[in-house]
């Protein structure tokens, strides 16, 4: 069984492995509902979703006639404008289906100039509160990529009193001791506020080397071996308080969740220890160097 905690103070009780729905941007609907019974076999019950994943919301929807009440639903926008964002948040209940989302999310809120604009008088997180206080959604959240994100979001929750953050974390990750320190500041901040903290790339191996195919549908070259994947996932999950989101390559999800299902704390300090001895990781993000 997945362990569940509390997402946050949302009063909802989320499972530990969150759905990655960045999967589902180039599924066909017959693999998107393949996904759906995964799930609800596995107990995850929390989708997160993002209007810039292709076609994800249009994936989630048939989901949503038929099981609402079985899923806490985020989604995200990239929006930075008020009216960029408005629009776009009406556009995820209409593609989705739904009357309402659980948490929207300010995504990849990094850039110092965007997070100007979106935190302005006339930005995104005008419209992200208008929307809630018009029942449109019920909390607010900010994500984010790259080596200076735990510090910004310290930096929006000064501004504004968000009820969740989403950021990378992998050993890989943590090796940066800037971003290690950060990290753990952001963590006490979350858990003083009772803000919930979802976290990804749990099983990102590296970027794609130069001149190199992709196999698999991320960004960077996933762990793909079954123990590499469960130790990175058992590693995730030892970190108290934190949940976990699955990877954007359906092929991930099946193994993901078995993980998950695995994780025992009693045993755990074994898997952290061995976490990178059978397939060494590498950092996805330099300082200086932000992803697009």
């Amino acid at each position: 069984m997945i362990p569940s905690l509390p997402f946050g103070r949302t009063g909802h009780t989320s499972a530990r492995l969150v759905f990655g729905a960045a999967a589902l941007s180039r599924a066909t609907q017959e693999a998107a509902d393949a996904a759906l019974a995964q799930l609800l076999v596995a107990g995850v019950n929390h989708v997160d979703v993002a209007a810039s994943y292709g076609d994800a919301e249009l994936r989630v929807a048939p989901w949503m006639r038929h099981h609402r009440d079985r899923f806490f639903l985020a989604t995200k926008t990239g929006e930075r404008s008020y009216a960029g964002a408005r629009a776009e948040i009406r556009r995820s209940l209409e593609r989705m289906g739904v009357e309402r989302i659980d948490l929207l999310q300010l995504h990849n809120l990094v850039k110092e100039d965007e997070w100007e604009q979106a935190m302005g008088p006339d930005g995104a997180l005008r419209a992200a509160i208008e929307a809630r206080d018009a029942g449109l959604v019920r909390f607010l959240g900010v994500t984010g990529h790259g080596t200076r994100v735990a510090a910004m979001h310290l930096r929006s929750l000064e501004r504004f009193d968000f009820d969740s953050v989403l950021l990378p974390m992998n050993p890989a990750m943590l090796r940066d001791a800037r971003y290690a320190e950060e990290f753990e500041r952001l963590l006490a901040v979350c858990r003083d506020r009772n803000v919930a903290v979802q976290t990804i790339k749990s099983v990102a191996r590296r970027r794609w080397p130069d001149g190199s195919a992709p196999t698999h549908d991320t960004w960077y070259e996933p762990l793909t071996d079954e123990a590499d994947i469960e130790r990175a996932v058992h590693w995730a999950l030892a970190h108290p308080g934190v949940f976990v989101n699955s990877a954007g390559d359906l092929r991930l999800l099946a193994p993901m969740l078995r993980a998950a299902a695995s994780f025992e704390r009693a045993r755990r300090d074994a898997e952290i220890a061995a976490v990178e001895s059978r397939t060494p990781l590498e950092p996805l993000f330099a300082r200086g160097f932000a992803r697009s």
